[in-house]
């Protein structure tokens, strides 16, 4: 069968391997692509180390709650595809509930808690490395709860996940909440929380926006105009002064009067946040490869 630059590029997807690796590979077992596809798993052990260095910047967050705790972790790969794998999505499924049951504070320790099978988180990854051909890392973990409050967890479409803990209120609103921050994403809880450092930054660029004859208004009447502006960005930048994305005709901090509730706090991951990703042109890489 013929190596072609497309059966290249589709090995290359779905195993993360090298280019060079998968046309060897398909010349090894002429053209099959599911026996490459094995053939480059079973080399994975050798090289699972090697895996380390390249960027981990796809994945999925994934969530495991039970009573008033929950729990998020975020674990990576270097490929959407591997992300769409139901063994990858079963390892990050896997370590939320060990995250969860462990009482793991952090990463380090989620890596040595063990898995419903027996074996520790980091042994399990490494044999997930293996498997999918790319590297896999356990990024993040966030915890929420235990105070006897309602924990709300959201996961949108697997690369968004929200942690909501309020006091009072239904589990209903917790959970409306929860999507409101992933949706909306607030910097901010209430406008308590807003550093005073903001405000008088955002005071700062109103003042200069301003002309010079609004500038020669007299001080209290000035400060109440740069006031009224930074309020709405103060609103705009908080979750209690956002719209409700469920009832957009009330702000959130309406909607948790409503319900008897009050937010306490929020935590929210993205998948891939914060990491330089590298830009591939598969392309490129796939017509140099089969010119060698």
């Amino acid at each position: 069968m013929e190596i072609t630059a497309t059966l290249v590029k589709e090995l290359r997807e779905r195993s993360g391997a090298g280019m060079m690796e998968c046309k060897k590979a398909l010349t090894e077992n002429k053209g099959d692509i599911d026996a490459a596809a094995e053939w480059l798993r079973k080399q994975g052990l050798a090289k699972a180390d090697k895996k380390a260095s390249r960027v981990a910047a796809e994945g999925r967050i994934a969530s495991a709650a039970s009573g008033d705790t929950a729990v998020l972790v975020e674990i990576n790969s270097e490929t959407d595809f591997v992300a769409k794998d139901e063994n990858f999505a079963g390892f990050a499924a896997a370590v939320a509930e060990a995250a969860l049951a462990s009482g793991a504070g952090d990463v380090e320790a989620l890596k040595a808690a063990k898995l419903a099978s027996g074996k520790t988180v980091e042994e399990a990854r490494a044999e997930l490395i293996a498997k999918v051909g790319e590297n896999v890392q356990v990024r993040r973990m966030v915890r929420a709860g235990g105070s006897g409050n309602q924990v709300a967890a959201y996961i949108h479409g697997g690369r968004i996940g929200v942690l909501v803990e309020t006091k009072g209120g239904s589990a209903d609103f917790a959970r409306g909440v929860a999507m409101h921050v992933a949706a909306m994403n607030p910097p901010y809880n209430k406008a308590a929380d807003v550093p005073a450092e903001f405000v008088a930054k955002e005071k700062e660029i109103e003042l200069a926006r301003m002309t010079e004859k609004d500038r020669a208004k007299p001080a209290e009447i000035l400060e109440k105009i740069i006031g009224g502006k930074v309020a709405k960005i103060i609103n705009e930048n908080t979750l209690y002064g956002q719209p409700y994305v469920l009832n957009t005709e009330q702000t959130v901090e309406a909607a948790a009067k409503a319900a008897g509730a009050d937010v306490l706090g929020f935590q929210r991951l993205v998948v891939g946040e914060g990491i330089e990703k590298v830009v591939e042109d598969y392309a490129a890489e796939v017509a140099k490869a089969m010119k060698v």
